[in-house]
C-alpha cells in the first residue's frame, strides 16, 4: 500500500516505556471500530510512555517555539488485518504535551485525546553522543498544582531488539488507530528504524494517576510495571490519517 503524505516529522528520543499487564475487559470499551486487541503471549498491555519531541516539523515546516518539547502518553495495542497484512498499531487513552497549539492540532486532525499541561524533564547526567543518561525523568503539572512524574534508571547499555521479545512487541507497532466522534476510525502510519532498548534498574511513577488514567487503570499503574525499558529513539515520520472502512 502506498503511504499517504507525511504530516509530521520529528525525532523521538529517550522513551521511558513502563508496561502493565491488565485485564482485556478494561480496554475493550476503547478499542476503535475495525480493530481488535493485540496480545503478546496472551497478555494485554497498557504502556505509560514519556519522551522528547525534537526538531519537529509540521507539513515540512518548523513551527517557532514548537520544535522541542516533552510528551507523556498512556496507550494500548491493537491490530487490523488488510488483505492478509497484519497492521499492528497503538491507541491512546491520554496524551500530554506542554504546547497548546500542538494539542489543538492533534485533536482537530486526528481526534487524539491530547491535553496541554506544563511539563519538564531532567537527565542525569546530560546524554552524551552515543550514550544514555544515568537517570531520566518526565514531569507534568497536575490540576492541584503538584507535579506528577515518571522516572527511569537504566541497568545497562542499550541493545538491539531480540526478535519475538516483549520489547520488540511494545516498540514495533507502526500504525495508529483513533476513534472518531461519529464512531468511525482513522488509521495513520508511523515509520522509524528499530530502536535499541536498555533494561531498568529502577522506575517510579508518582502523581494523580486516577485523573491521568481513570480509577481502574490507576490501580495497575500504582502496582508497578510488568516490564520497563528505555528506548533510544530515532527520527520518525507520521503520515496523514485516512478513514478505514468498517464492515
Amino acid at each position: 500500500m502506498a503511504k499517504s503524505r507525511p504530516f509530521l516529522t520529528a525525532e523521538w528520543r529517550y522513551l521511558v516505556m513502563l508496561n502493565y499487564d491488565v485485564p482485556p475487559g478494561l480496554l475493550e470499551p476503547y478499542v476503535p471500530a475495525g480493530t481488535i486487541l493485540d496480545l503478546w503471549q496472551g497478555k494485554t498491555y497498557v504502556s505509560l510512555v514519556g519522551f522528547l519531541f525534537q526538531n519537529t516539523r509540521l507539513l515540512g515546516c518548523p513551527i517557532p517555539g514548537h520544535r522541542h518539547f516533552e510528551e507523556l502518553n498512556l496507550r494500548f495495542y491493537v491490530r487490523r488485518e488488510v488483505d492478509g497484512e497484519v497492521r499492528r498499531g497503538v491507541t491512546f487513552l491520554k496524551e500530554l504535551v506542554p504546547r497548546s497549539a500542538i494539542a489543538r492540532v492533534a485533536r482537530r486532525v486526528y481526534n487524539e485525546p491530547y491535553e496541554s499541561r506544563p511539563m519538564r524533564h531532567s537527565m542525569i547526567p546530560p546524554a552524551s553522543s552515543g550514550g544514555l543518561p544515568s537517570r531520566v525523568e518526565y514531569s507534568w503539572r497536575e490540576d492541584a498544582g503538584q507535579w506528577g512524574r515518571i522516572s527511569f534508571i537504566p541497568a545497562g547499555p542499550p541493545e538491539s531488539l531480540v526478535p519475538g521479545s516483549e520489547a520488540e512487541f511494545i516498540t514495533e507497532h507502526y500504525w495508529g488507530y483513533t476513534r472518531q466522534r461519529d464512531g468511525g476510525t482513522i488509521e495513520y502510519q508511523v515509520t522509524h528504524p528499530a530502536w535499541q532498548v536498555a533494561p531498568a534498574a529502577s522506575t517510579a511513577v508518582e502523581g494523580d494517576l486516577e485523573t491521568l488514567s481513570g480509577a481502574s487503570l490507576a490501580t495497575f499503574l500504582r502496582g508497578g510495571p510488568t516490564s520497563a525499558f528505555l528506548a533510544t529513539g530515532s527520527a520518525v515520520t507520521v503520515y496523514r490519517p485516512v478513514r478505514i472502512p468498517i464492515r
